[in-house]
């Protein structure tokens, strides 16, 4: 199965690191038991070459066909690229924001009105920058976007509810339930410590408490 297979190698090239004793904290200030650092990725060509095969796949499981590939900034933009080369697919990418100056676009590349575009997105956590990305193909771009392909999700159910209030699909390689359970099997972390990442994703403001 390509989720335990993608959900092992996240584990394996430290992308995923999971430590309850010794937490993390976000930019933000949140306290949380899970970091991932997908970006990694790129600098093993034996994984990265799995994950690709595993979102073109993927791709063709759902039965998309995009017009076009689009990667978030920065991190998911290797991954549309390598999808893209495969795929022989034009792509464009998204910035956060748009540039301060000059035309002041968001989205970079040559992107044709009313194009189907597909975005490649590293990891979903709350799902803010994956959305925004969306927004600015369907308004800058005037493209058509039904999904987003993502590496890993945390599966909030934030992130849940605003992919269904922007009617837009959201499907990964794995997800954080799969994760910890090869954690377990592979003795990362124990039963207790993979309940805690849990109450986490649950509700992330109040696992510090």
């Amino acid at each position: 199965m390509i989720a335990r297979q993608v959900a092992e190698i996240l584990l394996k090239v430290n992308a995923v690191k999971l430590n309850v004793k010794e937490p993390f904290t976000y930019t933000s200030g949140l306290i949380s038991p899970i970091y991932t650092d997908n970006r990694v990725l790129i600098s093993y060509p034996e994984e990265r070459s799995v994950i690709v095969g595993g979102f073109i796949d993927l791709i063709k499981e759902r039965g998309l066909k995009p017009e076009f590939l689009a990667g978030t900034a920065t991190a998911g933009i290797p991954w549309a690229a390598f999808v893209a080369e495969r795929m022989n697919l034009p792509m464009v990418y998204v910035r956060s924001k748009p540039k301060e100056h000059g035309a002041g676009k968001q989205i970079e590349g040559m992107l044709p009105e009313g194009k189907t575009v597909l975005i490649i997105e590293d990891l979903v956590s709350t799902g803010g920058s994956s959305l925004n990305s969306v927004e600015s193909i369907r308004g800058e771009g005037k493209g058509i976007v039904h999904e987003v392909l993502a590496i890993f999700s945390y599966g909030m159910e934030e992130s849940e509810t605003a992919f269904r209030n922007a009617s837009t699909a959201l499907s990964t390689l794995t997800n954080v339930e799969v994760l910890l359970e090869v954690a377990k099997e592979k003795n990362y972390i124990t039963e207790e410590e993979a309940n805690e990442v849990k109450r986490f994703i649950s509700n992330p403001p109040a696992w510090k408490k």
